[in-house]
């Protein structure tokens, strides 16, 4: 049990890592498009006025505070798209800490990046917070495959940096 937990709490810091990576990336994606709020405000949403307005993240916090009968105000938007959105990363480093310790670092990392893509889209299509992948481009899934690779690569790497293991 106490391994478990160890791998567990090795993952959810790694997992930190992977999404401070993921962040740089879509942040440099920002800037090129012509995007001007300095890092600090747009990762942590500052402009985000309403869960109308709010990222994915957001809206999934909108929707689950609703299920259970909360109605959260849109002053909180911009902290709900927070909080979910690195509870997010962090879950998804204690499961490749469960589940791909034994692998190689970076091997086991993209089958973590991998696994984070498939199952948003599973997931947030669901709910209704994105669209059926189908009706996505190739352009934009591009993006959002390659920004969750590099977030699994790094959350891999991390993870072994952490631990000190490759295999097993």
């Amino acid at each position: 049990m106490a391994a478990a937990m160890k791998r567990m709490a090795a993952g959810a810091l790694a997992g930190t890592a992977g999404m401070v990576a993921m962040d740089l990336v879509w942040y440099a994606r920002y800037r090129a498009g012509g995007g001007d709020d300095g890092f600090f405000d747009w990762e942590f949403a500052t402009s985000t006025e309403s869960f109308d307005d709010a990222a994915a993240p957001g809206q999934v916090a909108a929707k689950v505070a609703g299920a259970v009968g909360l109605d959260l105000p849109d002053s909180t938007a911009g902290v709900a798209t927070n909080v979910v959105h690195w509870l997010t990363g962090l879950g998804y480093g204690v499961v490749h800490g469960v589940l791909n310790h034994r692998r190689p670092a970076v091997r086991g990392g993209l089958l973590t990046g991998a696994a984070a893509f498939a199952n948003s889209y599973a997931t947030l299509g669901a709910i209704g917070v994105y669209q059926p992948i189908w009706e996505y481009d190739r352009d934009a899934l591009t993006k959002d495959l390659s920004a969750h690779l590099v977030f699994g690569a790094v959350t891999g790497l991390a993870y072994r940096l952490l631990t000190g293991r490759e295999r097993g």
